[in-house]
This record gives C-alpha cells, structure tokens and sequence, in this order.
C-alpha cells in the first residue's frame, strides 16, 4: 500500500467567496495567526471562507530541529511541525505531534512530530511531500508549506561588523543586524510562490523579526513574489522588543527592516493599541524587552498604513490573540 492510501487528504473546490490568506513566517507567531484563521468564527453568510496558506522557515538551527537536520540534511522540521498542529486543532494526532520525549537517551528532547516528519522526508524523498502527507495524517484545515524543502543557514552581519552564522547564534550575538540572508542553494517552492502571487491577503509575522519573519521571506522567488502580488501585504507587528534582535525598535523601525531586505513589500501595519498592562510589561523588562513604540505618522512616513487595535489575548502573558488577530487581518481585507 502506497502512503498516499494511507493519508488521503480532501480537496475542496475553490469558493469564489473565498478569502485567500498567505501567512509567511515561523516561531510561535505564525502558529497563532493560523489558529484564529482556521477557527472560522465568522456566520457563513456574513464571512467569507477562508483559503489559508501557510508559507513557513525552515531555517531553525536549535533543539530537536538542529539536531535532525544535522543528522539527517532534512530542513528544519519544527516550525512547520507547529503550524500543521494550529491548523489541526482538536484531531486525535496534534496533541501526539507535540509530544516531546523527556529524560535521558537519544529521545530525548525530541518531540513526535519532528521525528515524523524527518521518517516522511526519508521515506518520500522530499520534504514538501512529507509535510503534505503529515497534513493528510492530520487534517489540517488548510495548507502548509516549507519556504524552502532544503536545508538552508542564516548569516547575519551586525552593525559592529561581525559576521554570524546560525539562527541560535544570532540571537546570542546581542547587535543590530544591518544584514541578513541565507546561505545555501535554497528555492522557493512552487506552491509558495504560486500561493503568494494568487493571494488576496499577506500575512507577514508576528514573531521574531529575523530569525522568524525575515527567514522565510528571503528565500530566492518569495522576495520577488512579494513584489508582484496584488495581495494587500500586512505586517503584524510584535508587542515587545526582543533582546538581540530588535533592541530599540519601533514599529516604523519594524517596516524599514523588511524594507531594506526585500523592498516595497509592506501595504499596512497592524499593532498592538498602547498601553500594555503594567505587569505584563515588568516582567518583559527583566529579560531586556519592552513594548514595541507605536507612532502612526512614523509608519505613515515609512509608506505603511497603519492599524492600530487590541490584539493582546487575555490571561496569556503578552501574546497575541489568535481570533483577534484573524478578526483584524479580515477586516482589513474587506476594506481593502
């Protein structure tokens, strides 16, 4: 029996009603935006359907990630391994995906879905085929795909003029990126460019803006898909600063970096509406961040529309709200 039989995945016509959404990026963001996307809580005469893509980095280098794709040469399994669960919410197998291995043993640290993933890849002799057939095994409520189905590396110059190698590195560095890109022969899948020039909608992060956002969107054929698309391209941006990243930044700051490496490819902001509460930020300031400064004439300047809303998800220690974020990121698309 092929594996194919195994996993039949339903295809669903296309509803001429239907929203399609693109969401590039990786870490725990993307997750989240998937999630309130997925959960559809729209009446369905007042929403339309939501055809969600999910274009995601693969350039993770840490954990049970790294070590598999040292071991193995297959792309970073775990940001993708997140994002099929957030769209595979409730199904018997997420809550197993997500299993990570404990004690001692060469187990450990690993998580089930990881481990699949790399067994699918090995077996199936692709990537891109490994994470269809882990969304068919799962029943994602739309797609996911890998930025690039082989193994890349990020090098980042910092202001001082170092030059770092690893997305665990980077983040240790603790100095101001001036540049980054990728190392190794990647490309762009076909399904990412295809989903991104067809999109109504661009969802760029949240999440780390480097090593996260950044790392999927540099990929060769996603920067130059950006720049065609007649999809309204929105930037989420984070609500804290992140300490060796972003130290400093405000959201203009946000917008002029993905600017500067991938060109005009931001239509519209979508922040957090000042204040945050007072605890949430003491306890961001104790390990260096601090909310992220939100000046809606700077964001004009930096030739972004901005919206500016509560998106902070409640009894969550300074996270964004999966179905508010959905909520604000339709919204945008009907305006626009």
């Amino acid at each position: 029996m092929v594996l194919e039989e195994l996993v039949p995945r339903p295809v669903r016509a296309p509803d001429a009603r239907s929203v399609h959404v693109v969401a590039v990026g990786g870490g725990t963001g993307l997750p989240r935006v998937l999630e309130g996307l997925a959960a559809g809580d729209g009446e369905p005469d007042e929403e339309p359907a939501v055809e969600l893509t999910a274009v995601v980095t693969t350039a993770d280098d840490g954990g049970s990630s790294g070590e598999l794709r040292r071991r193995y040469g297959v792309p970073a399994p775990g940001d993708v391994r997140n994002c099929l669960v957030a769209l595979a919410a409730g199904a018997p197998l997420a809550s197993v995906f997500q299993h990570r291995f404990e004690g001692g043993g060469e187990l450990a640290g690993h998580t089930i879905g990881n481990l699949v993933l790399t067994a699918l890849a090995q077996r199936l002799g692709d990537f891109g085929q490994a994470v269809e057939a882990a969304a068919g095994m799962l029943g994602v409520r739309g797609r996911v795909v890998p930025a690039t189905a082989t193994p890349v590396e990020l090098v980042a110059e910092l202001d001082d003029g170092r030059i770092v190698r690893g997305e665990t590195a980077i983040a240790a560095a603790r100095g101001r990126v001036a540049e980054l890109r990728l190392a190794g022969a990647a490309q762009a899948s076909s399904q990412a460019i295809e989903a991104i020039l067809g999109a109504d909608l661009v969802v760029l992060g949240p999440g780390s803006l480097y090593s996260s956002v950044l790392a999927g969107l540099l990929v060769p054929g996603i920067p130059e898909a950006l720049r065609t698309t007649g999809a309204t391209r929105v930037l989420v941006v984070n609500l804290f600063t992140e300490a060796g990243e972003t130290d400093g930044f405000d959201a203009a700051d946000h917008v002029r970096a993905v600017q500067r490496h991938l060109g005009d490819v931001v239509d519209v902001v979508l922040a957090q509406r000042p204040p945050l509460p007072e605890d949430v930020v003491a306890a961001y300031a104790g390990e260096g961040a601090v909310p992220v400064r939100v000046e809606r004439a700077a964001i004009d300047a930096a030739g972004a529309v901005p919206v500016v809303t509560d998106l902070l998800a409640e009894g969550e220690r300074g996270r964004h709200d999966p179905r508010k974020l959905a909520r604000a990121l339709l919204a945008i698309a009907r305006v626009r």
